[in-house]
């Protein structure tokens, strides 16, 4: 068997079988297989597709690459939430904690943001002393005793994707819905939790531009998760304009306790909430309309906020400045005032995501140092009505260049003289 055959037999359309998977995926980690030869299979991947079956083997394949979490001494219970990614999307923060205020085991790896999207360690760390690694034996234990720990993804997970990832990042093939799959389900089933929730974003802020392509997607991994026995639900929503009003990391942070505080509601709320009830249904096996019930009266009764106060004093962060968060970070602001009177006919949400990156709020490569306060909060959204001179957003930042970001922003919007159709948050639900 060589790299040489099962790139052909690819090329011309063949499926392949888990030897040969398994072989080229096992060659690639080990660097017995060079780059060349990977991204040669991964063009073939692009132009040819995958079956469900190789699909399934290649994720098998780069799950066996490292390290596998066990959490079955927490039985039905963990579960762990997934987002394809989006600006301002801030649900880990909400609907973690309120899950685990519901009853349910998260024990969660996380990532940093790059590009457009933002990242919840970062955001995480903008809590003064928070503590974003974990020993082991310490992250089982907190996610037993308090029912939720996040942490900084490990090096040792499923190291095929991340060297793949960056394959395909250079390579123009990261749009493959097999690779895709394959990338985001070996590391959420590495990972280890028994019950899975993906939020498949699609829209101007997502690298899925259309509602179809999310759900194929979607339909995609939950049925490769459901093969790896685990219970799955997909949440298909809107990402064409940010999700609730911050963009940033302590700004995004701090809304996120606003809406534990019940402060705060809008799309945030009722994204989080959908999530968190999705668990708690796969978890529990109980209708959705009583595990919405239940979400609801949780957050509402403040239990998910006390929660999160204690999971962030556990890994050493000041829970006592979560309500204050951004008095912590004196940055200076501009506002930037609507140029018309009408309404807000659309925003292209990866252009604000970038701006919030100018503004030094995110990384262009993943050596960037972030300012944790900097970034947006956003006054009127899509469909909002607006008149000349009225502020539209504010800006943080410590960077010279604030008042370019804030023409790049009014660059990102479109208006109209009347309302446009409304957008809905919830496409579709995949269980």
């Amino acid at each position: 068997m060589t790299a040489y055959e099962i790139i052909k037999k690819k090329r011309d359309g063949f499926a392949l079988d888990e030897a040969e998977i398994g072989f080229l995926i096992d060659g690639y980690v080990k660097r017995s297989i060079p780059d060349y030869q990977a991204a040669a299979f991964l063009m073939a991947v692009f132009f040819r597709g995958m079956t469900d079956t190789e699909t399934y083997l290649l994720t098998k394949a780069m799950i066996g690459s490292g390290d596998v979490i066990d959490l079955s001494v927490f039985g039905n219970l963990s579960a762990d939430k997934h987002s394809t990614g989006g600006v301002g999307d801030k649900t880990t923060l909400v609907a973690a904690p309120l899950a685990a205020a519901m009853g349910l085991k998260i024990a969660k790896m996380t990532g940093r943001g790059l590009g457009h999207t933002g990242g919840t360690v970062d955001k995480l760390e903008s809590v003064p002393g928070y503590r974003i690694t974990l020993s082991g034996k310490e992250f089982l234990r907190q996610a037993g005793e308090i029912g939720i720990a996040v942490i900084g993804a490990s090096g040792e997970l499923v190291p095929a994707d991340k060297l793949l990832y960056a394959l395909r990042d250079v390579t123009a093939t990261v749009d493959s819905i097999p690779l895709i799959a394959a990338s985001i389900m070996s590391k959420k089933l590495a990972a280890g939790a028994k019950n899975i929730v993906l939020d498949v974003k699609y829209g101007s802020g997502a690298f899925m531009k259309t509602a179809e392509d999310a759900e194929l997607l979607a339909q995609k991994m939950v049925a490769l998760g459901q093969r790896f026995g685990r219970n799955m639900a997909a949440v298909i929503s809107n990402m064409d304009r940010p999700l609730g009003n911050t963009v940033g990391n302590a700004l995004e942070l701090q809304e996120a306790v606003d809406v534990l505080r019940g402060k705060v509601g809008g799309d945030i709320r009722e994204l989080s909430l959908t999530l968190a009830a999705e668990l708690y249904a796969l978890a529990a096996g109980v209708p959705r309309d009583e595990a919405v019930q239940k979400a609801e009266q949780t957050l509402d009764s403040g239990a998910a906020y006390e929660k999160m106060r204690r999971w962030i004093a556990a890994q050493n962060g000041d829970a006592d400045a979560l309500p204050g968060l951004m008095a912590l970070y004196a940055e200076p602001a501009v506002t930037v005032p609507c140029p018309v009177t009408g309404y807000i006919a659309h925003m292209d949400t990866e252009k604000i995501g970038t701006v919030s990156t100018l503004l030094g709020a995110g990384r262009l490569t993943k050596e960037d140092r972030i300012d944790l306060g900097a970034g947006i909060r956003i006054h009127k959204k899509t469909g909002d009505p607006v008149s000349a001179g009225e502020p539209l957003c504010t800006l943080y930042s410590k960077k010279a260049d604030i008042a370019a970001a804030g023409d790049a922003y009014l660059s990102a919007l479109s208006f109209s003289e009347t309302a446009p159709a409304p957008l809905p948050l919830i496409h579709k639900i995949i269980r």
